[in-house]
């Protein structure tokens, strides 16, 4: 993940993020993090961890710039075995999602834990994950930063999965001279993000919407901001449809697999299948969309 520019990437099925700009042939994702939200990583066992890792590891050689390894566990222990095997294996980046069940109330706290797993694969670029809808943990990011690179000297970057837009422009405004990643991870703000310096995104809709998301970011590079609003703009109708229906990791896979043709399977308990009624709605949804490109 570390100095490649504008791209973005997506949560994918059995994995948990990407990036992008044409690695697996015409797909638009050219980084691959592993064992994410998406992918289910908290659900798995340790051993299921490990094994998704060293597959995609396998199948992303020689196709993708980047495969990144989530590692982040309610237990340090076994965050720093995965942090190990990630090394091991010959991850680009190894990123750590904070705990949530007895949880850091503080930077130091926070930063404790992180160091600990940071330091058990001391050769690979660290990334922090800041998800605080899911984790509860709502220590701010630009805080955080603050000298990060003292307690773990393989920072890289951050994947801000949060609407606070004014956390996210201070982490980047006082961290310029430091050339950290700011990858974004909520899809239908992105734009705003970029306007305010992210270099890059993460995030689930990248797996059926990743090339208009390339058009997007193509129109706001050159720069055609009109363009890029509308393929913003109907990223958000159609992700503010599904969220009435409700919408999450499982339907997330329903809406892959439809869009791909092929099967992502079930998710695992406590979450449970898509209903058929929402596959058909967001499917016809989907479609209704009349695109700039045509398409």
């Amino acid at each position: 993940m570390d100095g490649f520019g504008l791209r973005f990437g997506s949560d994918l099925c059995g994995t948990g993020n990407c990036w992008t700009n044409q690695p697996f042939s015409d797909s638009p994702v050219c980084g691959l993090p592993v064992n994410g939200t998406t992918g289910e990583g908290l659900s798995l066992s340790i051993q299921e961890r490990k094994q998704l890792a060293e597959e995609w590891m396998c199948q992303g050689k020689d196709k993708l710039d980047h495969v990144i390894i989530h590692v982040g566990a309610l237990s340090l222990l076994e965050s720093q075995e995965l942090a190990r095997h990630a090394a091991a294996i010959g991850a680009s980046g190894i990123a750590v999602i904070a705990p949530s069940f007895f949880k850091p109330t503080n930077k130091d706290e926070l930063l404790g834990f992180l160091q600990k797993v940071a330091s058990e694969a001391p050769a690979v670029p660290f990334y922090y994950y800041h998800i605080p809808a899911l984790t509860g943990v709502k220590i701010r990011v630009e805080e955080l930063l603050d000298g990060i690179r003292e307690q773990i000297p393989t920072f890289q970057g951050v994947k801000f999965s949060d609407t606070d837009l004014l956390d996210l422009a201070q982490c980047i405004n006082k961290n310029e001279r430091e050339q950290f990643m700011f990858l974004y991870g909520v899809d239908e703000q992105l734009l705003s993000a970029l306007a305010i310096g992210a270099n890059g995104a993460v995030g689930s809709t990248y797996n059926y919407l990743g090339r208009k998301t390339n058009l997007m970011l193509q129109a706001f590079a050159k720069p055609d901001l009109a363009l890029a609003r509308k393929y913003q703009f109907l990223t958000g109708e159609f992700l503010s449809f599904v969220i009435k229906l409700g919408f999450g990791v499982a339907q997330t896979k329903a809406v892959m697999t439809f869009v791909s043709g092929i099967p992502m399977g079930p998710p695992r308990l406590p979450l449970v299948s898509a209903s058929e009624e929402f596959i058909a709605k967001a499917k016809a949804k989907l479609e209704s969309i009349v695109w700039p490109d045509g398409d």
